[in-house]
Order: C-alpha cells, then sequence, then structure tokens
C-alpha cells in the first residue's frame, strides 16, 4: 500500500467504527426507550422501574408514522414483556368476545338477523338468567349491538355474560385460536360457576315481528378445555370471610397476554398491517361501530343514559393520562380503548389521538397493585400505585410523541366519528 494511502484508509476506518458505534448506540437506545423515558422522571418512575417484577409491570409501545399514502409504519417497545408471565386480564377479555360476535352474526346474517335484531336468553342448566327485556335499551329489547355498546363504553359485565352465552364456550377458545390469538377465555365475569356450568351456554332465540328466526339450543363443550400448568398466585385469599394460607389458584381463570392485546387492536384498528389470519371476519360497519363507542364516552352516551348517572364520567374507563380523575377529556383528544380491573390487576390497551396536534400512537400495559399478596380481600392499591401508574406513563408517551418529529403528518379523518350526542362540559 502506498504509504500517502495510508492515513486517509486510516480516517476511512476510523469513521467507519464511530458510525457503526453510533449506530449500535441509537439500537440500544431505541430498544430501552420506555425505560430511558421513565428514568427522566424518577419522582413517578422510580419506585417502578425498581419494583417492576413485584409490580408485574408490562408496557408495549408502538409509535406509528406514515407514508406518503398516509399508510401506517410501526415502531415497537417494550418494558418487562413476557407473554408467558400470567396476569388475570379482567375485562380485556370483553373485546374478542365483542368481534366474535359481529363474525358470528356475519355467518347467521343469510337468516335476516343483525346486530339490531332482539335476541332473548333461555335459562336451560345450572346456574344460567334467562332473559326477555334490556330497559336500558332505546327499544327497551336485548340486541347484540346493545350488548356491544354497553361493553364498549362502560365495561359492562352482564353485557360480556349475553355475548359468552351467545358464542359458546368452546366455539370462542377454537376461534381465537384459529386467529392465532394465545389466549384462554374459560368462565363469565362476576358470577362464580363451576367449570362444568361455564362450559353450558344458555339457549338463544333471535326473533323478528314476533316469529323466531333463529333458535339456537344451549351449547356445550363436550372438550373441556386442560391447562396444562397451575397458576399459584400470592401468599393467601379470602374465602367465606376467612383467610386462607395459600396461594390462590388461577389456573381455570381467563388468559389474555399483554403482546395478544395489542395485536388485536391493531388488527382492528389497521387491519390491513397484520397477517391475514389475525383479522376478524367482520362487516366493515360492525368494524366502525366497534371503533365509535370504543372511543365514545359515557356523557356522549343516550342508551343507556350513563350521562345522568354521576358515577359516569368523561375519563371512566380511560386509564391512561387521566386514571381515576374525573376531569374533562379534551375535545382534540379520543381513546379507542379496553380496560380491565379485577384481583388487584389494572390493565389498559389504547390508540391515542390528538387531532390538532396529529399525535398517534398505541399502548398497553398491566400492573398489579396487591402489594400485600393476598387475593379476594379487596385490599387493593387501585388508589395509590395503579391508577397514578396508568395515569402518568400515558402522559409520558403523550408528551413525548407530541415533541417526536414526524416527517409526514398524518390523515387522522377515519378516526372521527359522530357520537350519539355531544358531552356535557364541566
Amino acid at each position: 500500500m502506498n504509504s500517502k494511502t495510508k492515513p486517509a484508509f486510516t480516517c476511512i476506518y476510523f469513521l467507519l467504527i464511530v458510525l457503526l458505534f453510533t449506530s449500535c448506540q441509537r439500537e440500544t437506545s431505541n430498544l430501552d426507550l420506555l425505560q430511558n423515558l421513565m428514568q427522566e422522571d424518577p419522582e413517578k418512575f422510580a419506585d417502578i422501574i425498581a419494583n417492576k417484577d413485584r409490580y408485574e409491570i408490562q408496557i408495549i409501545y408502538t409509535q406509528i408514522d406514515r407514508d406518503r399514502n398516509n399508510n401506517p409504519v410501526f415502531h415497537t417497545y417494550y418494558f418487562n414483556v413476557d407473554s408467558n408471565r400470567y396476569f388475570y386480564p379482567a375485562s380485556t377479555v370483553k373485546l374478542p368476545l365483542v368481534l366474535l360476535a359481529f363474525e358470528k352474526l356475519k355467518y347467521l346474517s343469510e337468516k335476516g338477523i343483525d346486530k339490531f335484531t332482539p335476541v332473548f336468553h333461555d335459562s336451560a342448566y345450572s346456574g344460567q338468567l334467562s332473559v326477555s327485556k334490556d330497559t336500558t335499551s332505546e327499544t327497551g329489547l336485548p340486541s347484540i349491538a346493545h350488548y356491544a355498546k354497553k361493553i364498549l363504553v362502560v365495561s359492562d359485565n352482564d353485557a360480556y355474560n349475553r355475548l359468552y352465552e351467545f358464542l359458546g364456550q368452546k366455539e370462542v377458545n377454537r376461534r381465537l385460536r384459529g386467529l392465532g390469538y394465545n389466549m384462554r377465555v374459560l368462565h363469565r365475569l362476576e358470577r362464580p360457576l363451576s367449570q362444568d356450568e361455564n362450559r353450558h351456554t344458555e339457549a338463544v332465540r333471535f326473533v323478528k315481528d314476533d316469529a323466531v328466526i333463529f333458535d339456537q339450543p344451549m351449547l356445550v363443550n363436550d372438550e373441556p378445555i386442560v391447562v396444562k400448568e397451575r397458576v399459584l398466585k400470592g401468599k393467601g385469599f379470602i374465602r367465606n370471610d376467612s383467610l386462607v394460607s395459600q396461594p390462590f389458584d388461577f389456573t381455570y381463570k381467563n388468559f389474555f397476554p399483554l403482546t395478544a392485546q395489542h395485536k388485536m387492536l391493531q388488527a382492528l384498528l389497521f387491519p390491513e398491517t397484520v397477517d391475514e389470519k389475525f383479522r376478524f371476519d367482520i362487516y366493515d360497519e360492525d368494524r366502525v361501530f366497534v371503533l365509535k363507542y370504543m372511543s365514545q364516552l359515557p356523557t356522549e352516551t343516550i342508551f343507556p343514559s350513563y350521562g345522568k348517572d354521576t358515577t359516569y364520567h368523561d375519563a371512566y374507563c380511560k386509564f391512561f393520562m387521566y386514571g381515576a380523575g374525573r376531569s374533562s377529556i379534551p375535545d382534540n383528544i379520543r381513546i379507542f380503548n379496553k380496560i380491565g380491573d379485577a384481583y388487584g390487576y389494572l390493565v389498559d390497551n389504547a390508540y391515542i389521538v390528538d387531532f390538532k396536534n396529529s399525535v398517534e400512537f398505541m399502548l398497553s400495559a398491566v400492573i398489579n397493585t396487591d402489594t400485600d399478596s393476598i387475593y379476594n380481600d379487596g385490599n387493593y392499591d387501585y388508589e395509590t400505585l395503579g391508577y397514578p401508574f396508568m395515569k402518568n406513563i400515558g402522559q409520558l408517551i403523550y408528551n413525548y410523541e407530541l415533541k417526536r418529529k414526524r416527517d409526514i403528518k398524518p390523515d387522522l379523518s377515519p378516526f372521527v366519528f359522530t357520537y350519539d350526542q355531544q358531552k356535557k362540559r364541566d
């Protein structure tokens, strides 16, 4: 090699090393983005980071950029995520049942059934409950649409149970597995029934013009779902007002990992961005129905008349950014989400949009607030630990998104909906 070329070669080699090191540093920084952001606010997050495993915290954050055709491009970051680590999903299991119910209605449409067709339930087995009316609906009659609306707006438990009856345990789990979602739906909510009773679901009738147009007998899961590994948590639980000093058994309770929740939300919001197997086969009008009521506030809802009940405020069921707060949500912000809270667990799975500032992102998180490890005692740190965490992580990511540079301004018009009524202001 010519001695005159040596210095130039050395400089180029050195430059390549620097660029490679910088690139690696950037990649590492991105991988740790969530932790790095939290570390910038130790007052709110030092305890969260230090006790991430004790609190069973998992966080998934997806940045969304747009190309010139407004197609979304995703970059996803994780904090302490483990899809095999069990947490109780609570009401988050309601969203897949809404989507499965709309799938089933699509298959039944040839019988003249749609989501507004009155549907009645008949008790045919132990633990079942008949339904012949719904005084909260505009017609006074129950329907899949009204059940779905109550689930999406205020996370109604009875409405979920009615969809569980309509679908049947066996078909719910078969279809979810077929769609590629690693989860189990094994029981109703707020009704302590046996495994056998949960395998049997109520007879269902759809009626139009006083005539039964579809009569579904009681469905039975004749292939009981077997969970291979026991799920035991905590050091004790309350049963019949007495402490049982042994771990609480979650083995045959519902299971819905955070990664599956995040993927399902993406499949609903941006179906064209996921593999076809993850997409629910529903009419586009039903997808719009789901998105509308996921983001509609109780104060905007006429049937049921949640706006007349002070229990239901703007931020009800909106954990991210608002926690347990009762303040109004600004008009420019919409949160498309499904929350869950039970046994000390708080879960939120959301797509958050700020139309004024052209911000959009996805965020999912879970925290266990049962710090005394005694389940069923009602002694959970929701107010001091859970809600503040959800509020703080939501605001942290939102504020980061406000500053994050976007090369192309997103067109968010597909997520603008006309709600039942203008929300009431404070």
